[in-house]
């Protein structure tokens, strides 16, 4: 944080710079613009370089910026509501992937829409990924209250008709707003559940996860969509380095994406995410080329990408199942396919869209046009 931590670690950081395994961005750099986007230009990897080349110099004290101040709370600030966990959960030292299911009602006035959300995870040695979904069925207060112990425990699915989706968080996830005007519905009456994923470490661990929300201030928001490209019918062949997986969706309605975020687990390696328009042209959306579970990523695009009703999204991914794979958890491999757990394969490309007919993507430039005139 400071120049006496900088140097210190001089060594590293001209490594891992140089590698761009620092700071973390696995999209490839001439597919896409993303805002989020925190790789270094090669000037500023250059830059690195030669100033540890050069013995690390000072420079002027006086044209030093402040050090970065980081926030060990909220990314975002203090969220509009914080959702948690009703009580501590315990997590069995040995077993399968636990995919438990935490009900928490949720009552206001009126709906609001939810422009982003942030997940601060009670135990990180063991919570793989936090999903929020909405219920107004009460399905998932019955199998709460007929599953033993806080929450319930489902594989597959969490056991009732999604109504919405709050967000979510896996490894590397950093919050992001949706679009100026959006964001996800959450009705005034209805229950969060918190699916939580989590791993055994050989030792009880104990939980409690929280989620923040941040609720869109816009007076009408346009609710935001959820389209997947996904493959669950495949079976990757033990020993075999590069292992084709594809998967297509199609977009039903004029939208515009505004973010892409693609899943695996241990033994992917590259997804490739493209879209062919009705005419024909294709657009590249994203691609990924080493691909590392650590490092999940919401890309969210610098201008809205429209893509118009009959548009085909097409996936293509690799997976290296050999014993070459340092990540291969099967140290012998073996066949992997479809699962829920971590030591299983999932192949899936989320993408973050609002139709057309409900979002005008020129109004905030047009209300901050509009409010420099009349001043």
């Amino acid at each position: 944080q400071d120049y006496e931590d900088a140097t210190q670690w001089k060594t590293e950081i001209q490594a891992y710079t140089h590698s761009r395994v620092m700071p973390p961005w696995k999209a490839a750099r001439e597919v896409g613009e993303f805002q989020n986007d925190a790789s270094l230009s090669d000037e500023e990897i250059g830059l690195i370089a030669k100033w540890v080349s050069s013995g690390t110099p000072l420079g002027d004290p006086d044209d030093m910026p402040p050090s970065p101040k980081f926030n060990d709370g909220w990314a975002l600030g203090e969220p509009d509501l914080v959702v948690e966990m009703p009580e501590e959960y315990v997590i069995g030292p040995e077993g399968e992937d636990d995919y438990r299911h935490f009900v928490v009602p949720y009552e206001a006035v009126a709906d609001r829409f939810i422009e982003a959300v942030d997940v601060q995870p009670g135990n990180r040695n063991v919570v793989h990924h936090v999903i929020g979904y909405v219920d107004t069925s009460g399905k998932a207060r019955e199998l709460d209250a007929a599953d033993e112990g806080p929450g319930y425990t489902r594989f597959g699915d969490v056991g009732f008709k999604v109504a919405s989706i709050v967000g979510g968080w896996a490894p590397g996830s950093v919050p992001r707003k949706t679009p100026a005007g959006t964001g996800r519905w959450l009705p005034k009456k209805c229950d969060i559940v918190l699916q939580v994923h989590y791993y055994r470490t050989g030792i009880e661990e104990r939980d409690r996860t929280k989620i923040g929300l941040y609720f869109s201030k816009a007076p009408r928001p346009v609710p935001t969509r959820l389209a997947v490209a996904i493959n669950r019918n495949f079976k990757i062949p033990a020993g075999d380095p590069s292992y084709v997986v594809e998967a297509s969706q199609e977009i039903k309605e004029d939208s515009y994406l505004f973010a892409i975020t693609p899943h695996m687990h241990l033994l992917g390696e590259t997804m490739e995410v493209t879209a062919t328009l009705p005419d024909g042209k294709k657009i590249p959306l994203i691609r990924i080329d080493d691909w590392d579970f650590n490092w999940q990523i919401a890309y969210q695009y610098r201008q809205l990408q429209y893509l118009p009703a009959g548009t085909r999204i097409d996936l293509v991914a690799t997976f290296d199942n050999s014993a070459d794979n340092p990540n291969n958890p099967n140290p012998e491999p073996k066949i992997v396919g479809w699962g829920e757990k971590t030591t299983d394969e999932m192949c899936i490309a989320f993408l973050g869209l609002v139709r057309q007919s409900e979002y005008d993507p020129d109004a905030k430039a047009r209300r901050e046009a509009l409010a420099a005139v009349a001043k």
